[in-house]
């Protein structure tokens, strides 16, 4: 049951994290390679204010969410937008984007390592304290507890949301058709944007949650949560909210199995092997479409 619990836990962040990537990936057709780097630098941000003052849980969240959605828009402002706009066709800003990501990603990781160089950092100056909760011969902390309930809403409400409401509604169409979105009279860019913001806000979150529960993180775990990431939406299907969310804990009780039953070298060959695995049988995902409709 501890080991189910761990499991649970592990795939909270995962698709906390992976969400956003999702989210945009599947609507607006953006692959944001910088998300990792939003997860990071978020929680960096919030370490840097705790050197100066000092913060309990809600205003560190409320930090980290607003740095990873102002750092999103950004992203998306002076990149993306500037790619898609002088690409020659959808093939071609596609891979600009998702190179474009990955030059982005690169100066908030330069920043962190260069102040810390390299060494971990976290959250020991907040007022929060993490506490373990016992029940029979099952432990949680009351950060991991937190995790799982906010990860568990927030894909709840971003389904809904892209199922029921009016604008979740037309981002779909915009997944599915962007032009003919367009001649309906659908705002590709205020969408884009506002989907953007959403996307980098759970990137933000998931970093000081994720910061929180481990203790400390590097200025590269972001790098090695957004493979992880990739591999869930592969696994799930692009654009399936309940692939995202398969995708996370299968991933993340595929790693504990290993981690368990073996030394634990092979845990972070488990992402790959999964990606390269999907992508052999089953290109368009567990929950995907074999066409190419992304809603």
């Amino acid at each position: 049951m501890q080991d189910l619990l761990s499991v649970v836990t592990l795939g909270s962040i995962y698709l906390l994290f992976a969400l956003g990537m999702s989210l945009t990936w599947g609507t607006i057709d953006i692959l944001n390679f910088g998300h990792g780097a939003i997860f990071m630098f978020s929680s960096f941000t919030a370490y840097l204010v705790l050197q100066q003052t000092e913060l309990g849980l809600p205003l560190i969240v409320l930090l980290g969410l607003v740095v990873g959605a102002l750092m999103s828009l950004l992203i998306q402002v002076l990149a993306f937008e500037q790619i898609i706009k002088r690409a020659k066709d959808k093939r071609t800003a596609e891979m600009q984007i998702l190179i474009g990501g990955i030059g982005v990603a690169i100066i908030p990781l330069a920043i962190a390592q260069h102040h810390t160089k390299s060494n971990p950092f976290g959250f020991s100056s907040s007022t929060f304290t993490v506490d373990t909760w016992t029940m029979g011969d099952l432990r949680i902390t009351n950060i991991a507890a937190l995790s799982i309930v906010v990860a568990l809403v927030l894909w709840v409400a971003a389904a809904v949301w892209l199922r029921r409401s009016r604008q979740g509604l037309a981002l779909r169409s915009i997944g599915v058709d962007a032009e003919t979105a367009a001649l309906m009279g659908i705002d590709r860019r205020k969408m884009a944007l506002v989907t953007m913001a959403v996307s980098g806000g759970m990137a933000g979150l998931s970093g000081v949650l994720f910061t929180f529960g481990l203790g400390a993180i590097t200025a590269e775990s972001g790098d090695t949560l957004l493979v992880k990431a990739f591999a869930c939406i592969i696994l799930g299907g692009v654009g399936s909210m309940l692939g995202v969310a398969f995708g996370a804990f299968f991933l993340a009780a595929a790693e504990t199995v290993v981690l368990t039953q073996t030394s634990g070298s092979w845990v972070e060959a488990v992402s790959f092997g999964l990606i390269f695995l999907v992508l052999l049988f089953r290109p368009s995902g567990v929950f995907g479409r074999a066409d190419v409709r992304r809603t």
